[in-house]
């Protein structure tokens, strides 16, 4: 079975994307099995600047094929915030509840349309070589919720609501979210490019 390294150590984004490379006969390969893992500093102002720097930089240290995947939401009413820090919108450690409760605050005295927000998915293909070879987006666009809702996911998921289906992203199943987020979305077009690469033709 060919493998991949996936450029992240958040287990929760491994158990999401790891079955749609199964089927093609790939295993990802998670940077906490490696013995000589590196930690990258995403200093990119965008997702795929942050999604490149992760895949070279594990790629060459590692010298595998490698996917560094970057993403986070946007809301358009603070000016795109958090982008590009979602991870860590309420400071350097801060863990999924804290930087909920951030948003939260931030967005207290907005109402309707201004609650829209967005996520972005963008995923990067590097050779061992550390060249890109591969990138997509996706993106999924829904409302900031004023209270949590639902236990699955992770990141801001239980204030996410998608409109039409009335539910947030941590009380949708697994299937139904693949088929709508915005790491759903590029992640199609991820395989579509994928299996069209010499190096993986025969997956």
């Amino acid at each position: 079975m060919l493998s991949l390294l996936l450029a992240t150590t958040n287990r929760k984004k491994i158990l999401e994307l790891a079955p749609h490379f199964e089927r093609l006969g790939i295993r990802l390969v998670q940077l906490n099995e490696l013995k000589a893992a590196i930690e990258v500093e995403e200093t990119g102002h965008t997702f795929q600047e942050n999604a490149r720097i992760k895949a070279m930089a594990q790629a060459l240290h590692h010298q595998l094929w490698t996917i560094g995947e970057d993403s986070g939401l946007c809301v358009p009413a603070l000016d795109g915030r958090p982008g590009v820090y979602s991870a860590r919108f309420a400071g350097p450690n801060a863990g999924d509840e804290a930087n909920n409760d951030r948003l939260l605050f931030e967005m207290a005295d907005l109402r309707g349309r201004a609650r829209d927000a967005y996520y972005v998915s963008t995923m990067c293909l590097c050779s061992p070589a550390g060249k890109v070879q591969l990138e997509t987006e996706g993106r999924c666009w829904g409302r900031i919720l004023q209270e949590r809702r639902g236990c699955g996911g992770f990141g801001y998921d239980p204030l996410f609501e998608i409109p039409e289906y009335h539910l947030t992203f941590a009380e949708l199943g697994l299937t139904v979210k693949a088929a709508l987020s915005h790491r759903g979305r590029a992640l199609r077009r991820f395989l579509q490019g994928l299996v069209e690469l010499p190096e993986f033709r025969c997956v």
